[in-house]
């Protein structure tokens, strides 16, 4: 590990040192080696021959003196001293070179010392806790990381950890980073940051290029090198938060601007430029323009304070129109900043309000519907002719403005108003109307037999608008009405003749006891509600032939636009041969008539008395019917549509108070077409027509889904949300729509129930294939003898209920995925429902040829 890191220190040249190092002292001592032979080989030719020359005799040295006179001799000894010579002069030269190598490999031998000495050095700095380097060979995909930085730091220990900085960086640290070190590698371009990690400590990053490789250092601040970091962070983020302050000041069109304590300009908007028909706000500065008159400005530097700035409507001249500002203008210890808000517009329309208002005052006068409209301190501001005949007040009386609780004593004392038991409760609720949004609807039955409706509904500019609708008239012929149908149910019910009235979703309306009789069968099994089905399996022990009640089934269920009569005979098992008439009613309604053949012509008689009342009772529900479908829904899409026109701003600015408003408009409207399709659902469903749309549903991103929409109602209940699911809840096929109906509708039952300040618990989980979820809450819970009817329908147990369809749905679309649905509630424990829905299989789908 250590040999690794010096050769990552130093790089390519370390490794070409040491290798020259190396073949030097290899070849110097092979050299010295073969110099060594040399002379040696030398020496011992020299001696030889030395010792040859003593060991001779005298004679023969005289002898070879003689012969040695000899040209041949001569030539020969010459040869030998020659190469002696040679021989001599090699050896000192080879000594001499033996000696300068010996220097060399000496000064070599010094420079590795010296290099291993700075090695150590730096991989003790290396070994620093408070750095860690990464090193670049050239283009290298691969660096080398030395060092270790501090654990608190947040920086990995591992390599590759360390590398991925987005992981212990901060988003906005780890992006410049990254853009240096690329720059740095592919131009060279050295850099130094300040960076962030997570845990929000200080780290300096350098980048240097050296030598070919890349070096980027990550040092750990500490102490006073920490604090001048974090102070120069600091200084760069309110640096860009003035940028962004002034950059958004510069997009809005209130003219902004801040003054020097002398009074004078030192900065402006555009907008501010544009008011004062400058070029732009560097122009306004330099010429210092002003947009405020001086009685303004003036009266601006004498009662502004640090602690109650300047707020007053101004009027001022910009680009040749008098305008209207609500300007405000505070001090601070630099000067003072203002800003001018138009209310040009608004003044305009405070005007036109006031001559509608005194236009609807003159139209309300010739009503002949009595109003009055009280302020908001309760004191009566206005009121027609019809108003002071209806309760024939003083008109001295009335021109004082008197207060509203005033008026309802006298009324009282006058006996003019409905006698009560407790006056003090009845007068509260009746001037609630003061604190309340929505409009409060009441009947009151005077004394004299008069019978009104009063509206009364809060202004919004305050107090209320009464509205008193006389319905004696109205009343006297409901009244009739109702006795006229009580008449008529008692007639049918004691026709001899079998009746019974079906609804278009398949569902009995009504029937005599006749019916009952003739075909066996109690008055529960044809209660008000039950579906045709069940009336046809109560009366197989009957008849069970084909063309009987599979065939009315079939009738009164069809949605064809022509539904012809259809008459018949039927035998039944009892003996009993019966005339049966299927007749189609307005408003999709079908009745069923059995005559007992035996008495025909009593039944004849009793049953078109019978029928022209249903007729008649049948027109009075079509007349409704189209009332709610066409007089409520188009209304209601209108207001569905104004409201969110009204929130768009092409329409212009609202209010808040105005805002709010139309903010409840949309909610009501939203509630109420939620009832009006819930009712379309289960009138599907109870139609036998609705089929799923099956398909594979990944259950994480439909809890997901569900808890995103259900947030805002959460909210409002003041309730919470836990989820309790396994991460792998997989997919399942079922109607992706209709399974999220059933989450939702059961959440909303939930929270309907749950105090406030709780939460409400939705846990899912998988029992094979079947998917198995259930919402619990710690309400107050449902009595044993209420848990009974919670699946009916317009059964409302909630505190804010609503219409009472939500179970219902959930048990029908439950039943549809053949799925069950269980409740278990026990008094101030809360409620628990468990719905398991089992996993279908995707219909097969022919491809086509």
């Amino acid at each position: 590990m250590m040999s690794e890191r010096k050769r990552g220190l130093f790089g390519p040249g370390a490794d070409a040192s040491t290798k020259l190092a190396t073949q030097i002292r290899t070849t110097c001592v092979t050299r010295l080696s073969a110099i060594g032979n040399h002379a040696w080989r030398l020496r011992a030719l020299a001696a030889g021959s030395a010792l040859s020359a003593f060991a001779v005799p005298a004679h023969a040295q005289q002898e070879a003196a003689t012969r040695l006179l000899g040209s041949s001799e001569v030539i020969t000894f010459s040869v030998l001293i020659g190469v002696v010579s040679a021989a001599l002069f090699s050896a000192i030269w080879m000594i001499r070179q033996r000696g300068r190598l010996e220097e060399e490999i000496g000064g070599l031998r010094a420079t590795v010392s010296d290099a291993k000495h700075r090695n150590a050095r730096l991989q003790a700095l290396i070994s620093d806790k408070n750095r860690r380097i990464i090193v670049w060979d050239g283009l290298s995909q691969r660096p080398e990381v030395l060092g270790q930085l501090p654990p608190e730091t947040g920086a990995p220990a591992a390599d590759a950890e360390f590398l991925a900085l987005g992981r212990w960086l901060k988003p906005g640290s780890a992006a410049e980073a990254e853009r240096a070190i690329e720059t740095l590698r592919s131009q060279a371009q050295s850099f130094d940051l300040v960076v962030e990690t997570g845990r929000n400590e200080i780290i300096e990053v350098q980048g240097r290029v050296s030598g070919g490789q890349a070096f980027v250092r990550f040092v750990a601040l500490n102490n006073l090198r920490r604090e001048v970091a974090e102070l120069q962070l600091e200084r760069d983020r309110l640096e860009q938060s003035v940028t962004v302050f002034q950059n958004l000041l510069d997009t809005i069109d209130l003219p902004v601007w801040q003054r020097s304590r002398e009074g004078t300009l030192v900065w402006a908007n555009t907008a501010y430029g544009q008011a004062v028909e400058a070029r732009d706000a560097q122009e306004a500065v330099r010429e210092n323009r002003e947009l405020l008159p001086a009685v303004t400005r003036e009266k601006i530097r004498a009662v502004s304070t640090f602690d109650t700035p300047f707020r007053d409507k101004v009027s001022t001249v910009v680009q040749g129109r008098r305008n209207f500002f609500e300007v405000v203008d505070a001090l601070c210890a630099s000067g003072s900043a203002g800003i001018a808000l138009d209310i040009s517009e608004t003044e305009a329309v405070r005007e036109e309000l006031q001559r509608t208002l005194k236009s609807h005052a003159e139209t309300l006068d010739h009503l002949a519907t009595p109003v009055a409209i009280f302020d908001g301190t309760q004191r009566l501001q206005f009121y027609n002719q019809a108003f002071q005949s209806l309760w024939d007040l003083d008109t001295a009386f009335l021109e004082r403005h008197p207060d509203h609780g005033e008026m309802l004593d006298r009324l009282r004392a006058a006996a003019k108003l409905p006698e009560q038991l407790n006056w003090r409760q009845w007068k509260e609720n009746a001037l609630s109307v003061y604190r309340a949004i929505d409009t409060q609807t009441d009947l009151w039955h005077l004394p004299n037999g008069q019978t009104l409706r009063v509206f009364a509904t809060a202004r919004p500019q305050g107090g209320a608008t009464w509205v008193f609708e006389n319905l004696t008239e109205k009343v006297d012929l409901e009244t009739r009405y109702n006795t006229l149908l009580q008449v008529q149910g008692e007639t049918i019910d004691h026709l001899s003749e079998g009746v019974a009235v079906f609804g278009p979703d398949g569902k009995i309306r009504l029937s005599n006891p006749a019916f009952r009789a003739l075909w066996g069968i109690t008055e529960a099994q044809v209660q008000a509600g039950t579906h045709i089905r069940a009336i046809e399996q109560a009366c197989a022990p009957s008849y069970d032939g084909a063309d009987g009640w599979k065939r009315f089934g079939q009738i009164i269920t069809s949605f064809d636009d022509e539904r012809p009569s259809y008459r018949g005979v039927l035998e039944l098992h009892t003996g009993l041969v019966l005339d049966f008439a299927v007749t189609p009613l307005s408003n999709a309604q079908t009745m069923l008539t059995f005559v007992n053949i035996t008495d025909s012509v009593r039944v004849e008689r009793a049953l078109t008395e019978k029928n022209d009342a249903l007729r008649k009772a049948d027109a009075l529900k079509n007349d409704f019917v189209q009332h709610v479908s066409y007089e409520l829904r188009s209304p209601l899409t209108n207001i569905i549509g104004f409201a969110d026109l009204l929130k768009t701003p092409s329409m212009g600015s609202l209010s808040e108070r105005q805002a709010e408003y139309v903010d409840h408009i949309a909610t009501s409207s939203a509630v109420l077409l939620t009832i009006v399709n819930d009712i379309l659902d289960l009138a599907t469903v109870d139609a036998g027509i609705m089929e799923l749309d099956l398909s594979e549903v990944s259950l994480a991103d439909l809890l997901d889904d569900v808890s995103m929409e259900f947030a805002e109602r959460l909210k409002d209940n003041h309730v919470s949300l836990e989820i309790v699911a396994p991460p792998s809840l997989g997919t399942i096929v079922a109607d992706h729509q209709r399974l999220k109906q059933i989450l939702i509708k059961l959440l909303a039952n939930a929270a309907n129930f749950a105090p406030e300040g709780t939460a409400i618990e939705l846990k899912c989980w998988r029992e094979e294939r079947d998917l198995v979820f259930s919402v619990s809450d710690s309400g107050p819970g449902i009595p044993q003898d209420v848990l009974r009817t919670v699946f009916n329908r317009f059964e409302s147990h909630g505190r804010r209920g609503g219409a009472g369809l939500g179970l219902s749905i959930v048990e029908s679309f439950v039943s549809l995925h053949n799925g069950t649905v269980t409740i278990d509630s026990r008094e101030g424990e809360g409620t628990r429902v468990t719905c398991r829905i089992p996993g279908a299989s995707l219909p097969a789908i022919a491809a086509a040829e």
